[in-house]
């Protein structure tokens, strides 16, 4: 049974077709393209038209590939970006990208209108300054007109969906990363609409993952040469999509979902809405069959992404295998930084920034690519370990298995720090985790898979671990003592 996963995300996308047989799920790449953001006299904004285009492509590649016709096709994306429809199915605009600067201050202003633990206490989700609460609120501020047109708001994964099938719905998991959705009413946060004055009318119908929205638009099937396959919503957004992927049993086990973010987690059975995962600004989002994520974004391989950037712009060739060679020699515990710290958010020359954080500070500067990379990479490991005991606190959780999926489980070395770091086993992989539990929904479905145990256990048996116990603790946790206080000193 063979089943197409789009997954997009925030440097690419890609087609991978899903191959269930033999008790096994074998995964390949039918086609990958870029995922550029476009800057615009009024912002940054995604390439939609582009990506659509894609899309389409992947979804023709895959369907002429073999005789055997597509069981499904599922499109997961990133969060909290949207799309705005008018009443015809014409776009109002582009949408914008969450790295643009409109939402500046933003954050702040709400709270003069209903305070953040109000908002908290509502929709259980993270405080960050691109969450689609905010990105409406600065619609409204700066493009009012704009609101008062559209007929209808799709999160990104959804609107590719719409624009593949014509029916406009809300996936669960996507919905509750707009801070917009309360996950105890289960359903939109009236009360922030209306006090905010923002138009509910405009959000779509909720559905869970693994709903079968419909099969491809005529016009559609033809361009492809797909025919009438059935699109379905797998958990929409990535991250719910890849801890559907993990290959866990028990419940000793928390998740990094590592790439541009690192989603570092639990999965839960209730959303943890409380004083003290609002003290530690953690967040609740919809996981599959039921569940919670218990998460906090950290900045993940970002830094590392925009510092590459920077050296090819100067002319150096370099890849992230050879950077990490670079790191591995270069001498350890030098200094840190906080990922997340706000002068890292946006795009830019990132070395540059990195060294004025710390000479800040008064801390020792990288004096070469390779002290620059390990600095990154062992503070990543650090803020690990940093938001896993507050994760543990918040629930009431022991945590002794991480299992790392996504781009960055291939990274051996941060997987090793991150073992040292927690003291905990980490279980690196599978890379695809995303394309894996976007599949495995839809195979749940269509009734190939009875449950996602039973999906999970496939997982185990499909794809090879790779396991890292912790070695050098002891040198690390004299080590986490000084980025405690490093953090702190920053709130």
């Amino acid at each position: 049974m063979r089943y197409l996963a789009i997954d997009l995300g925030a440097e690419s996308g890609r087609g991978v077709v899903g191959t269930l047989s033999g008790g096994r799920l074998e995964l390949h790449e039918v086609h990958r393209f870029p995922n550029i953001p476009v800057r615009l006299l009024d912002g940054l904004h995604w390439d939609v038209l582009s990506l659509y285009t894609q899309i389409k492509q992947a979804i023709g590649l895959a369907a002429r590939e073999s005789p055997e016709p597509l069981r499904g096709i599922g499109i997961d994306s990133w969060g909290v970006d949207y799309g705005l429809l008018t009443s015809d199915g014409s776009l109002v605009g582009l949408p914008y990208h969450y790295r643009d600067g409109r939402t500046d201050g933003v954050m702040e202003r709400a709270f003069a209108i209903v305070p953040q633990s109000e908002i908290f206490r509502q929709t259980g989700i993270q405080f960050l300054q691109f969450n689609t609460l905010f990105q409406l609120l600065a619609a409204k501020e700066r493009h009012p007109r704009l609101l008062e047109a559209a007929e209808r708001l799709l999160m990104m994964g959804e609107l590719f969906t719409y624009l593949l099938t014509g029916r406009a719905v809300g996936e669960f998991t996507n919905a509750t990363t707009s801070q917009l959705y309360d996950p105890r009413l289960r359903g939109w946060a009236s009360d922030l609409f209306r006090r905010f004055g923002l138009p509910q009318e405009i959000m779509p119908e909720i559905v869970q993952p693994g709903t079968v929205v419909g099969e491809l638009l005529d016009p559609v099937a033809q361009e492809t040469g797909a025919g009438a396959i059935p699109v379905i919503v797998p958990a929409v957004h990535d991250t719910g999509s890849a801890v559907a992927g993990v290959p866990a049993s028990g419940d000793d086990w928390a998740f990094i979902s590592s790439g541009t973010w690192s989603l570092v987690g639990l999965e839960v059975a209730e959303p943890v809405i409380t004083d003290e995962s609002l003290a530690f600004n953690l967040t609740n989002e919809g996981g599959v069959a039921g569940t919670f994520r218990l998460l906090k974004n950290v900045m993940g391989l970002w830094l590392l992404q925009e510092c590459r950037r920077t050296w090819e712009s100067e002319g150096a060739a370099v890849d992230y295998a050879g950077l990490t060679a670079e790191a591995e020699k270069a001498a350890p515990f030098r200094a840190h930084v906080d990922p997340d710290d706000a002068a890292f958010f946006k795009p830019g020359d990132m070395p540059e920034r990195i060294r004025a954080y710390l000479s800040q500070r008064g801390l020792p500067l990288p004096e070469s690519r390779g002290e620059m990379v390990r600095c990154i990479l062992e503070s990543l490991a650090l803020k690990y370990r940093y938001v896993l005991e507050r994760l543990q606190e918040a629930s009431g959780r022991t945590v002794r298995v991480i299992h790392i999926v996504g781009g960055g489980s291939q990274n051996q070395l941060l997987n090793q720090m991150t073992a040292d770091a927690t003291g905990c086993t980490v279980v690196a992989g599978p890379v695809e985790a995303t394309a894996t539990g976007n599949i495995l929904m839809q195979a749940i479905a269509t009734g190939e898979l009875s449950d996602l145990k039973a999906g999970r256990a496939l997982v185990r048996d499909s794809f090879e671990l790779k396991v890292y116990q912790p070695k050098e603790t002891a040198a690390w946790d004299e080590v986490y003592g000084r980025f405690v206080a490093l953090l702190e000193e920053g709130r």
